[in-house]
């Protein structure tokens, strides 16, 4: 074998290795992708869509909500973002039913998932076949107009004693709106599951208790 054979094989060599850690490169990327395409699909599979938490003023909606997102990450929304018109001070005009819920409805088709925090209950027919899990909180009047209280003075720096006095209501549903017998009502007629959780429960392990239904979720309308 002449040197310029020698060389020349030894030139494909140097070149012919590059080459193949890059094909073996592509491949392995190759593979991970189909296996996180895979675990994607199964997490997504497992894991509801939709996700309500509703319930009274100062039940601990939103920071309910907030926690769950985080866990399942998520997006979350607040039905009163939709509910009210922009404004300052906020929370002054009601906007149209039905673009509400269109407007919530698309936000919510626009993540693919997302945990709702808040009431839809007169306006929200068209979300409602959209949720696979509705959870409900139940927390004495007194906590709740004590937590009322603090968010309020926090957000716009006093409590205002109209707001406070539709809260207390909410038990007696003694004036038009979002009342306790209400909410049941609505509740009972609802097609995926419903979680009801009632009484000063930490946020820990209300999220425990979320899980576990998550996990327990199957095609049967349920209340637990």
């Amino acid at each position: 074998m002449g040197r310029g054979q020698i060389n020349q094989k030894l030139s494909g060599s140097r070149i012919s290795a590059p080459i193949c850690q890059i094909v073996w490169t592509l491949v392995m990327y190759g593979r991970w992708q189909t296996c996180f395409r895979q675990a994607e699909s199964e997490m997504t599979k497992d894991t509801p869509r939709y996700i309500l938490i509703t319930g009274a003023a100062g039940s601990g909606t939103t920071t309910l909500a907030d926690a769950l997102a985080k866990e399942l990450n998520t997006t979350h929304l607040e039905a009163d973002d939709f509910l009210w018109l922009p404004g300052n001070p906020p929370y002054q005009q009601l906007a149209d039913k039905t673009q509400r819920a269109e407007r919530l409805l698309q936000q919510m088709h626009c993540h693919g998932r997302a945990v709702v925090a808040g009431s839809v209950m007169g306006w929200g027919q068209p979300l409602e076949s959209e949720f696979d899990l509705v959870v409900f909180l139940y927390v004495p009047v007194e906590l709740r107009l004590e937590r009322l209280k603090r968010r309020e003075v926090k957000r716009f720096g006093e409590a205002k004693p109209e707001f406070l006095a539709w809260a207390a209501q909410y038990d007696q549903g003694s004036v038009p709106g979002r009342s306790l017998a209400r909410h049941r009502q609505w509740l009972s007629g609802l097609a995926c599951t419903v979680l009801k959780l009632e009484g000063d429960i930490s946020v820990t392990d209300r999220l425990r208790h979320i899980r576990d239904a998550i996990n327990g979720l199957n095609p049967a309308p349920s209340i637990i």
